[in-house]
Order: structure tokens, then C-alpha cells, then sequence
């Protein structure tokens, strides 16, 4: 990326590990918690990389930035999870450069999803976006990229039908409710955890199993309150939790938590005890299954499950590849312009001391000239000469480097240097 004139760094980078080759044991040992990615980002800085943006999710946690080697982002990476270098190397890719900006495309827009046409992605990605912004971490690069992005995204999400139908990891596992549990209406189910996916999970217990019995808990008991007052539910206090799984059939944990939140000496019924886990680390412990009455279901189970929905959404993947190729094209023109900006930059600030020149020696020498009229006209005609150099660059049919050589050497042009 050195010839793009974007960072002092000669490449972009994505480094990363995901559904696909990390399961999720791997993935929770490198998530990244908010106060975790503003540290990493901080450190970053420290490090002298000025672009970069850190987006961990229950399906992947992925660097993306400039960098003189990988390997500073993948020890960054390392620094601030629970992960070694020798567990990353396992699982992970790493992306460079061309590579690496259609790797970000195919994320953003769903397509790189564990369930297909997911657009949770890209919120998480505009809230990468925004801390790294907030870090000053944020280069125009960045930002252009992550707009092209966006664009994309919602191109497809309006163009084509790939997001269609009611599939996400929360309607799975009302899904997988539905299909094994008898008499749903009728039994207790416990959430415990309101964030985005406790609360999606939780309106489609409501509008699936049509069951009044669901009750929720939260360790923060405010916002508990708040999605239980929006769908007039139960609300227990966190210090409950022990009492409430003993009642319960059905326990939905999606706490989000670092740490396992619910383990088997939380659990004391003998009664069938269905529990899902929906977290990323995993927050139920795997010691739950020592006990003879309880089924344990995880995220990446629940993720697996097909149906015609899926298999529905797989046809507009040609019209969704076509639309990112169609964004990520005008993002490529864009880059391949900053090639010769310092080239026009200095070509305008050029003609700019030749006219101030001009209109200095113009002034001394003429009565009653016009100065401000002179320099309004002057600037247009450098602005139209600067503007047909630069759509001569953009031209696929020339040869820009020669052309970038020959109008530095026909103006004398000083470019500045990073």
C-alpha cells in the first residue's frame, strides 16, 4: 500500500480465526470484551499503527489494519485475549492487502456468516468502526472502506432476498425448542442474560412456544426490567438464579460473559433440564453433562441447523457477489487514485505561486487592478487544469507512472514525503 500514499505502513492486514476452522472453546479464549479492544487499540497507537479495527463476536475476532509485519497485529491480538500465538497459528488466516479489503466485504455484507445472510455484522463492524474513530485510530482509508462496507450491505439487503425468512442463532434455538421439547406451552423457561441476543431470543420464545411461563434474570436487574416490562414477563433478582433453574425446563443462557456463569453446583433438580447456551466464551460448564437429567446444547449446534430458509437464501448469493464486486470496484478506483495525489497536490500548490506570483507583479504594475476578481478567476482556471490531469491519471488506456513522472518533471514538482 506504500504507493497509495494512506499510511506510513507499506500493507493492510486482516488477521483472524472463525467459525470455520476455531471452535468455540478457541473462540472464547481470543474474544474480545469492549474494554479489552479500546486497550488493544490504545496500545496500537503506542506501536505507531495508524489504522486499525478490532471486531470480536461470537463467530469470529478479526484485526483489520495497517502494519509493517502480521505478526504485530497477531501479538496485539494475543496481548490482550486469552489466546497464545501457537493456538492462533492453528486456526487463523491472515489477509493482505487486495485480499484482505474482500475478505472485510464478504463479512460485512453476511456472506462470510455462519448463518447465511446474518446481518447482525455489520453493526458490530460500524461499532469497530466508531471506537476505533473515538481512539483516533481511524484513517481516511478505514473510514472509506468501512462506508464502501456499509453501502454494500444495504444493497443487498434491499436487491435481494438473502436476509429473508426468520433465521439467526435466537430463532434457531426456539427452533430446536419447538422440535424437541413437548408441550412447550406449558413448561417453565428461564433466560438468564438481556443483551441483543438474550432480547431477540426472547421474542421469538414469545411469539413461537406461545408460552406464558418464561421468566428473566439478569445480573444487571434494570435492563431485565426493561425487556420484561416490553413483553410483560417475570423478572427475578440475579441472587435468584439458583431458585429459578430448580423450577425451570428450559434454561437459555446468553450472558456474554469471560467466565462460565452457570456450572452443575447451580443445578439441583432432578427433574429433565433442557439448557442452551448462546454464548461466546462458552458461559455454561461443560460439567453440567455429569448430571443425569440435563442436555446441554451450544451456540455452534444451534448454528448448524439448516432448513429450507437457508437453502433459499443460497440462491441470491451470485446477485449478492455481483453487488459487492460492483461496490468493491469503485473503492479500488478510489484507491488507485491516491497513487497520484500528492502528484496533483503538489501540481495545484505549484500553480498556486506561479498566480500569486503573477498577480503580485500584475498589481504593482497596473492602476485600478482588480486583485480580488483576478485571484477568483485564477483559482477556477488552476482548479479545471488540476481537475483534466487528474482525469487523464484516472484513464485505464494510459500509462499513469510515465505520465506522473513526466508532469513532475515538466513543473519541477517537490512532492512532500511521509
Amino acid at each position: 500500500m506504500k504507493d497509495y500514499h494512506i499510511s506510513k505502513h507499506n500493507s493492510f492486514y486482516t488477521i483472524g480465526l472463525n467459525y470455520k476452522k476455531a471452535d468455540a472453546e478457541v473462540r472464547g479464549k481470543f474474544s474480545l470484551d469492549e474494554a479489552s479492544m479500546i486497550a488493544l487499540l490504545e496500545k496500537a497507537k503506542e506501536q505507531g499503527i495508524d489504522g486499525l479495527l478490532a471486531t470480536s463476536t461470537c463467530n469470529r475476532t478479526e484485526l483489520h489494519g495497517f502494519a509493517q509485519h502480521p505478526f504485530q497485529l497477531i501479538k496485539l491480538l494475543c496481548d490482550f485475549s486469552h489466546g497464545s500465538v501457537e493456538e492462533f497459528q492453528e486456526v487463523a488466516y491472515v489477509y493482505k492487502n487486495k485480499e484482505a479489503i474482500a475478505h472485510l466485504f464478504r463479512v460485512g455484507t453476511g456472506l462470510d456468516s455462519q448463518i447465511l445472510g446474518d446481518f447482525e455484522i455489520i453493526s458490530q463492524l460500524k461499532q469497530s468502526f466508531f471506537r476505533s474513530k473515538k481512539q483516533d485510530i481511524a484513517n481516511p482509508f478505514i473510514e472509506r472502506l468501512v462506508n464502501a462496507v456499509i453501502q454494500a450491505s444495504k444493497r443487498i439487503k434491499n436487491e435481494t432476498e438473502i436476509s429473508s425468512g426468520a433465521t439467526s442463532v435466537a430463532f434457531a434455538s426456539v427452533q430446536y425448542i419447538l422440535n424437541n421439547v413437548e408441550n412447550i406451552s406449558g413448561k417453565n423457561i428461564l433466560l438468564f442474560g438481556t443483551g441483543k441476543i438474550g432480547r431477540n431470543t426472547c421474542e421469538n420464545l414469545i411469539k413461537h412456544t406461545k408460552n406464558p411461563h418464561i421468566t428473566l434474570i439478569n445480573r444487571t436487574k434494570e435492563k431485565a426490567d426493561k425487556v420484561g416490562g416490553k413483553f410483560n414477563l417475570t423478572v427475578k433478582d440475579y441472587g435468584d438464579l439458583q431458585a429459578e433453574i430448580r423450577k425451570t425446563d428450559v434454561l437459555v443462557v446468553a450472558t456474554g460473559a469471560q467466565k462460565p456463569t452457570v456450572c452443575k453446583e447451580l443445578i439441583y433438580t432432578k427433574n429433565p433440564l433442557l439448557i442452551l447456551d448462546l454464548s461466546i466464551p462458552k458461559n455454561v460448564d461443560d460439567n453440567v453433562l455429569e448430571l443425569d437429567n440435563v442436555s446441554l446444547l451450544h451456540l455452534d449446534h444451534l448454528s448448524q441447523m439448516t432448513d429450507e430458509t437457508l437453502e433459499k437464501r443460497k440462491l441470491f448469493i451470485p446477485k449478492a457477489e455481483e453487488i459487492i464486486e460492483e461496490v468493491k470496484s469503485d473503492f479500488i478506483q478510489w484507491l488507485e487514485t491516491r497513487k497520484f495525489a500528492p502528484v496533483i497536490k503538489a501540481l495545484k500548490m505549484k500553480l498556486k505561486t506561479m498566480k500569486d506570483e503573477e498577480l503580485d507583479y500584475q498589481s504593482k504594475k497596473t492602476s485600478n487592478f482588480d486583485a480580488e476578481q483576478a485571484d477568483l478567476i485564477s483559482n477556477r482556471i488552476i482548479q479545471k487544469i488540476t481537475k483534466q490531469f487528474a482525469n487523464h491519471l484516472k484513464d485505464d488506456t494510459i500509462d499513469s507512472d510515465s505520465s506522473l513522472e513526466l508532469i513532475q518533471k515538466v513543473f519541477q514538482l517537490e512532492l512532500e514525503t511521509k
